[in-house]
C-alpha cells in the first residue's frame, strides 16, 4: 500500500484502513506512534507484526473480520488501550498471556473465533465493562472470572455452556447476561442475587427447565427473555 494512501486515511491520531484489501499491514503503520485509534478490520490479515507494541498511545484497536490465528505477545505492551479491542471474526483459538496486562480496557470482543477454552488472560483484564465471546465453542467459565468485578455486560451467545460458575453472584455490577443458544442444564441461584441485573437472555435454550427464582428476577424489573 502506497504511503500517500496512508496519508489520505489518517487524521492526526486516527488511522482508518478498513477494508483496504491489504493482505499485510504496511511497515509504515508501525511508525505512527502517535496513533490513538487504529482500524485494520476486514483486510484478509493472517498475521500482525510484533511491532504493534510500539503504538503505546493506542486507545482503540480494531482487528476484526480478518484471518488471524495468533496475536503477538507485544499486544500486552499497549497498556494505554482503554476504549475498544475488536478481535471478532478471526480464527483465534488462544490469546497471548500478555493480554492480561490491559487492565484499563473497557470493551473486548472475541466473538466468532475458534475458542474451546475460555482464555484465562481475560480474567486479569480487571477494567472490562463489556465482554463479548459469542459464537465460539466454550463449554465453561473459570471461577477467576470474579476478578473482572467491573463487568456490566456478558455476551456469551451460541457457545457450549452448560451452566455458569456460582461465583457469578459476586459480580455485582452485571446488568446484562446473554446466554442465547447455549445447551444450559442448570443456572446458579446466585444470579438472582445480582443487584443491578436488568436483562437475562435465555432465548433458543431448549435444554433447561427454568428455576422458580426467575420469577423473582422479573418481579423486581429484570427482563428475562426465553
Amino acid at each position: 500500500m502506497c504511503d500517500h494512501v496512508l496519508v489520505q486515511a489518517q487524521s492526526l491520531t486516527t488511522l482508518n484502513l478498513w477494508k483496504k484489501h491489504l493482505g499485510k499491514v504496511p511497515e509504515s503503520v508501525w511508525e505512527e506512534v502517535q496513533l490513538e485509534r487504529l482500524i485494520l478490520a476486514d483486510n484478509d490479515l493472517s498475521e500482525i507484526s510484533d511491532a504493534l507494541g510500539r503504538l503505546r498511545m493506542l486507545r482503540m484497536l480494531d482487528l476484526g473480520h480478518n484471518e488471524l490465528t495468533r496475536l503477538p505477545e507485544t499486544i500486552g505492551d499497549l497498556e494505554g488501550l482503554t476504549d475498544f479491542l475488536y478481535l471478532h471474526d478471526n480464527r483465534l483459538s488462544d490469546l497471548p498471556a500478555s493480554l492480561g496486562k490491559l487492565k484499563k480496557l473497557k470493551y473486548l470482543n472475541i466473538s466468532e473465533n475458534a475458542f474451546t477454552v475460555f482464555p484465562e488472560c481475560v480474567t486479569r483484564m480487571t477494567g472490562l465493562a463489556e465482554l463479548r465471546f459469542s459464537d465460539n465453542q466454550i463449554s465453561s467459565l473459570p471461577e477467576s472470572m470474579v476478578r473482572v468485578s467491573s463487568l456490566r455486560e456478558l455476551h456469551a451467545r451460541n457457545n457450549r455452556l452448560i451452566t455458569l460458575p456460582r461465583i457469578i453472584g459476586r459480580m455485582s455490577e452485571l446488568r446484562q447476561i446473554d446466554l442465547r443458544g447455549n445447551p444450559l442444564t442448570h443456572l446458579p441461584e446466585e444470579i438472582a442475587a445480582l443487584p443491578r441485573l436488568e436483562k437475562l437472555d435465555l432465548r433458543w435454550v431448549e435444554t433447561i427447565e427454568l428455576p422458580g427464582w426467575i420469577t423473582d428476577l422479573e418481579r423486581r424489573g429484570c427482563l428475562v427473555y426465553q
